[in-house]
C-alpha cells in the first residue's frame, strides 16, 4: 500500500512544539499498515522536524534557548528583507532538517518511550505549516 496526503499543522509561536498527535490524528490510513514506513516532508525553509523528548517540556525550552544563542538574529546576514528572524530560521531549518522517516507497526508509529515528533518553528510568526506524509507498507 502507498498513500500520500498533505497535513496542515496549526500556526505556532517560535519555539519547539510536540506535534506527534497533531500529525497522527490526520493520518487517515496509518491504522491500515501492519509493517511499513512513514515519511514526513515539511514544505517550508524556515521550520524543521526532529525526533526528541516527548515528556519534559523544559527540553524544548532549553533547545530553543540553545538555538537562539547559536544562531542569533542580530548577526550581519545579507538576507534580511523578510525580517531579522528569517535568515536565522533558514539556518536552523538546515541544521535540523525538514524530513523524518519513521517505522510503522500494527497501525501505529514505533517510537521509543520518550520520543515524539517536534516542529521547530523558527519564525516569530510562521503561520500554519504543511507536511507531505507518505505511507508505504502492507
Amino acid at each position: 500500500m502507498w498513500h500520500q496526503q498533505t497535513l496542515i499543522l496549526s500556526a505556532k509561536a517560535r519555539g519547539f512544539h510536540l506535534v506527534t498527535e497533531e500529525i497522527t490524528d490526520q493520518l487517515t490510513h496509518l491504522h491500515r499498515l501492519q509493517t511499513g514506513l512513514l515519511h514526513l516532508l515539511l514544505q517550508h525553509t524556515s521550520a524543521s522536524l526532529t525526533l526528541n523528548e516527548n515528556c519534559d517540556p523544559t527540553v524544548r525550552a532549553d533547545m530553543e534557548q540553545h538555538f537562539l544563542r547559536q544562531v542569533p538574529e542580530n548577526a550581519p546576514y545579507q538576507h534580511d528583507y523578510e525580517g531579522p528572524d528569517d535568515m536565522p530560521a533558514h539556518i536552523k531549518s538546515s541544521l535540523l532538517g525538514t524530513s523524518l522517516t519513521l517505522p510503522v507497526g500494527h497501525g501505529r508509529l514505533m517510537l521509543g518511550t520518550w520520543q515524539g515528533i517536534w516542529l521547530g518553528e523558527h519564525r516569530i510568526h510562521g503561520g500554519s505549516r504543511r507536511i507531505v506524509a507518505t505511507l508505504q507498507g502492507e
